[in-house]
């Protein structure tokens, strides 16, 4: 069974772990493979160093090593550079990075640097975290480098901040106008990432912020074709709970963009292509007549724990299975 999943930020990191932690409970992962298709639209350049946040967060989850309580950066991590960084006047200050953390960064960096694209450097990196050990392929959605920005206003003027200080140091509270991603439209998806699209059996979008996670993958050229075209499932799980994220500010990111924060607002982003949508067990989202949007199925969906993940990755499986035939492909969760 080859799974393909867009995923980004710790709700898709924490999605895919419970992902493989049910292949492995099910006796599936022998037969099962999973490609990643990581978003690079929160890649930022710090201290000359190039970092892809959400591609570490999925390296860091799936290989044991991150740190449970943040859900990003690695676990037993010291700070000693940043502290003297800090001590040197260097800026920002508004974005740590850990030591061991710093280390993934300047080897990509490094590789980068000698022209080694994103793709091949994040590959190195996946082996160093045994990714390819437990059936995993994480491709960056773009080997070009793409940027998220958010254009506020402050003291009646707008300009343009990076994503990054926009989201960690003020914490979404500045009103974003709307998001401007440089480097999109020209951007070619990486080598793999339409194949694993149109080869797939399942194609899953974990609850990820569809705004600037998912919905930045999406604006791949040609990565929403792919998915419209694609003869497996495709199966969605809703980020919200109640109308809002567990964590982080994907509701703020959907008003920016005018869609109501609601799984049904979310659902309607995928609305081309979206088979089936696993909502909270007490959503308001109304069932939509049959043939003219996704089949739902309720159910918890907090992730609370390595199993409650696996048990919501198991019930888009199940969901998947059950539509295959209607896309006139073939599942075997």
């Amino acid at each position: 069974m080859r799974i393909t999943a867009l995923a980004g930020g710790v709700g898709g990191a924490r999605f895919l772990r419970g992902l493989l932690e049910h292949l492995a409970t099910t006796r599936a992962s022998d037969r099962a493979q999973v490609t990643v298709i990581g978003n690079t639209g929160d890649d930022i350049t710090l201290f000359g160093l190039r970092v892809c946040p959400d591609l570490d967060t999925i390296l860091y989850t799936l290989g044991g090593s991150v740190h449970e309580g943040q859900g990003w950066g690695r676990s037993d991590e010291s700070h000693h550079v940043a502290v003297e960084l800090a001590a040197l006047g260097a800026t920002p200050q508004w974005f740590s990075l850990g030591d061991k953390d710093l280390a993934t960064h300047i080897y990509r960096s490094q590789l980068l640097g000698q022209g080694v694209p994103l793709s091949a450097v994040t590959a190195r990196l996946a082996d160093r975290w045994g990714l390819p050990e437990a059936g995993v392929t994480l491709l960056p959605m773009t080997d070009a480098p793409v940027e998220t920005h958010v254009v506020v206003t402050e003291a009646g003027e707008q300009r343009a901040i990076h994503f990054q200080e926009w989201w960690v140091r003020h914490g979404a509270a500045i009103d974003a106008e709307r998001f401007v991603v440089a480097g999109l439209d020209s951007a070619a998806p990486a080598p793999g990432v339409l194949e694993a699209i149109r080869n797939a059996d399942v194609v899953l979008l974990p609850p990820s912020n569809p705004v600037v996670s998912i919905g930045i993958i999406l604006g791949v050229p040609g990565v929403r074709d792919a998915l419209r075209g694609t003869r497996a499932p495709v199966v969605g799980v809703s980020p919200l709970i109640g109308g809002r994220p567990v964590r982080g500010h994907a509701d703020i990111c959907l008003e920016t963009v005018g869609v109501e924060s609601s799984s049904a607002g979310v659902a309607g982003l995928y609305a081309d292509f979206l088979d089936g949508w696993l909502v909270e067990t007490d959503d308001a989202m109304q069932e939509p007549r049959p043939g003219s949007g996704p089949v739902l199925v309720r159910r918890p969906l907090l992730m609370s724990s390595v199993q409650a993940a696996a048990d919501i990755a198991g019930a888009a499986l199940s969901l998947a299975s059950q539509l295959a035939a209607k896309k006139g492909g073939e599942s075997r969760p």
